[in-house]
């Protein structure tokens, strides 16, 4: 897996005060995509352990709400992404936010994007349409984006759409 950055404070992409990282591939290629750089799945640099211990670094601050993973597109780096996120449970019971291009939906129908997807406990999803662009929704681009409570949602067999 690769990564184009790590950000130890991040207020734009989710609750309070967050530590993010952001991976690297994206196949969606959504038009007006905020991070088209992002897309390529050389780019950035390799994942390390270094890197998962900066993060779990960043996460045990009292300042930290927890994590946000974005990209590129998280659930096109299952395999590596999944064992990085059990990694940092292990030290951290902080929320952990992840984006996605895909649909909750679709993720709940392949099984490893369902193991990455029950890691975490919300989910934005949906691709970013460009002709849906509202600048004055929090922490999502576009109007068919949905924040979902992952374990809610997944308890009550249906969407619930997480409170902010």
């Amino acid at each position: 897996m690769r990564y184009g950055q790590i950000r130890r404070y991040d207020v734009a992409n989710g609750p309070g005060i967050r530590t993010s990282f952001f991976v690297t591939g994206c196949t969606h290629h959504c038009p007006e995509c905020f991070n088209q750089e992002y897309q390529d799945f050389k780019a950035g640099e390799l994942w390390t352990d270094e890197q998962t211990s900066e993060v779990i670094e960043h996460l045990t601050e009292s300042v930290n709400n927890g994590l946000t993973i974005l990209g590129g597109e998280p659930f096109q780096n299952v395999p590596d992404l999944t064992s990085v996120v059990k990694k940092i449970k292990k030290y951290t019971n902080k929320s952990i936010w992840i984006y996605s291009g895909y649909t909750f939906e679709q993720i709940l129908e392949n099984d490893k994007k369902f193991e990455l997807l029950k890691l975490c406990d919300v989910l934005v999803d949906g691709l970013f349409v460009n002709e849906l662009k509202d600048l004055s929704l929090k922490f999502r681009g576009s109007s068919n984006q949905r924040i979902i409570d992952i374990k809610k949602s997944l308890e009550l067999n249906q969407v619930i759409i997480y409170e902010i």
